[in-house]
């Protein structure tokens, strides 16, 4: 691992914040450990990407197995306040969003590009939600090359058995799978 980069998933307001629409249990109780993670990228002055969930607001964008729910209960529509990075994650200037529709941080978006013309050769991963996002995201960088590092104590599932489930899935692709408080070491050689 000689240049990390942080990817932080779908932390944004309607998935995390209690009442939100899209509300992912676990998600509040992850806040701390994704923050503590996000500090020590910055104190080492490692890339950062936010990568946040974004719609059009007549839902033309959201996956077909969606639509039905974004019909009822829209979620993460540009320029809502739902679809804003919540308060304790806040990016800085310096730092990446990367704005996407489906489940892949990768998936039709510059990531990739931005990795390769930065230099990074790992990702470490965090964020929501496990089976979906996390690991989408997780199997692409693995496909795309890249050391991929999951947080394990900073991503989150609306279920316990199929988040073990997926933490071993993705272990076994050779995704290093660490706790917070080994971020430090790991980034800082």
């Amino acid at each position: 691992m000689n240049k990390p980069a942080l990817l932080i998933i779908d932390m944004q307001n309607d998935f995390v914040r209690e009442g939100a629409p899209m509300q992912m249990p676990g998600a509040e109780q992850i806040i701390a450990n994704v923050r503590a993670v996000l500090e020590m990228f910055r104190h080492y002055d490692h890339p950062v990407f936010h990568v946040v969930r974004i719609h059009r607001s007549d839902g033309s964008d959201v996956e077909i197995f969606r639509h039905e729910i974004f019909k009822k209960v829209p979620f993460t529509v540009e320029g809502t306040s739902g679809s804003g990075i919540i308060d304790e994650l806040m990016p800085t200037e310096r730092e990446y969003i990367i704005r996407k529709n489906r489940m892949s941080a990768f998936m039709n978006t510059d990531l990739d590009l931005l990795l390769r013309s930065l230099g990074i050769d790992t990702v470490f991963v965090t964020g929501i939600q496990t089976p979906n996002c996390i690991r989408t995201t997780v199997f692409d960088a693995a496909a795309f090359g890249y050391h991929t590092v999951l947080v394990e104590d900073a991503v989150a599932a609306r279920d316990a058995s199929v988040h073990q489930a997926n933490l071993h899935d993705m272990a076994n692709i050779g995704t290093v799978i660490v706790q917070k408080d080994a971020v430090c070491d790991l980034i800082s050689s």
